[in-house]
């Protein structure tokens, strides 16, 4: 018998995404709303509880509103907005940061989806804590670049459309300049952080494609680890993941281990010395990079995923793939 499944708030940007990846599958029934009934709450309670799991693509409040909605203890939700990742009673879904994650997403009946610039900052540090070589008070700062997608269709629109005549969206643009990025929460939780971190987004005029940027000072570690230290740890803790993958480790000479020379390294990583923050779009992987200056007692960790698969649409295919018994790489 297909799974029956319903994507509340389709005509959004990760909903859209979610419903063209679910055309993918032969075993899967997607279940919708007439669009007159959209609004009549009957109807759609009818529809979310109907459901064998939902996708709630939806603003916080709405998303809140349509939990309360579901009254069958059968129903699984997918809920990609920002309302419940930090909630009691649900299972962050980011499997790839232990085997206990990964059995608390198969097992659980409410999932909140992790969301952009927290899944690579989580990935960049949750290893370096859970083995205690990061004190859980370092003082972490972050930036993070990402595509206008990540601000959906509103700013979208203002880059697709309203750009012509508004040059401010030809630079790049830090946002979030209050210090309160609704990541924070999920990030400081789910990293193990018990300070916040400074922590500033940053949106440039390209579609998709993210980077988040941590700078280490060795010497602040709970453990002697110098850069090459921080990049075996973290490949060994993601040895085994597939869609989590730690890059050739880069030196102070701006080499990859194995590298040739500085313009050009495979799979996207290095040209002309620099980093191709779009390398995964289109892909449901994070690369995560690991830079060092021994000498300086410096380092770096970079991971780059794509905003709208790895970061969202991807992840929540991979979180019902492992809910609903499926190969957690299927379709992906």
């Amino acid at each position: 018998m297909k799974k029956r499944i319903f994507v509340d708030g389709l005509s959004g940007t990760t909903g859209l995404e979610i419903n063209e990846r679910l055309s993918k599958y032969n075993n899967i029934e997607v279940i919708r709303i007439n669009h007159e009934k959209r609004r009549d709450i009957k109807e759609r309670q009818r529809i979310l509880n109907d459901a064998d799991l939902v996708f709630l693509c939806l603003p916080d409040e709405a998303a809140k509103e349509s939990v309360a909605l579901i009254t069958n203890p059968h129903t699984k939700i997918i809920d990609a907005s920002t309302a419940h990742r930090t909630a009691e009673g649900w299972t962050y879904g980011l499997s790839e940061l232990s085997s206990a994650h990964k059995e608390a997403i198969r097992s659980s009946k409410r999932v909140s989806n992790p969301g952009c610039h927290a899944t690579a900052f989580i990935l960049s540090l949750y290893p370096l804590i859970d083995h205690k070589v990061m004190p859980e008070d370092y003082p972490v700062s972050c930036q993070s670049i990402t595509g206008y997608s990540g601000g959906g269709k509103s700013l979208i629109e203002k880059y697709e459309v309203s750009s012509k005549n508004n040059p401010y969206t030809k630079a790049p643009r830090p946002y979030s300049l209050g210090l309160n990025h609704k990541h924070l929460k999920e990030m400081m939780m789910h990293s193990g952080l018990r300070e916040s971190p400074v922590f500033l987004p940053i949106v440039a005029d390209y579609y998709k494609g993210l980077a988040t940027i941590i700078p280490i000072h060795t010497r602040l570690l709970s453990q002697k680890l110098d850069g090459r230290g921080l990049h075996m740890l973290l490949a060994e803790h993601y040895r085994n993941q597939h869609f989590v993958k730690v890059m050739p480790y880069i030196d102070k000479t701006g080499l990859m281990d194995g590298s040739i020379n500085s313009m050009v390294y495979s799979e996207g990583c290095i040209f002309d010395g620099g980093l191709d923050i779009t390398a995964c779009n289109d892909t449901n992987r994070a690369e995560i990079f690991v830079m060092g200056n021994d000498e300086e007692g410096i380092a770096m960790i970079m991971t780059r995923l794509d905003n709208l698969g790895k970061g969202a649409s991807g992840a929540a295919i991979q979180n019902m793939n492992l809910m609903l018994g499926y190969d957690e790489k299927l379709n992906l």
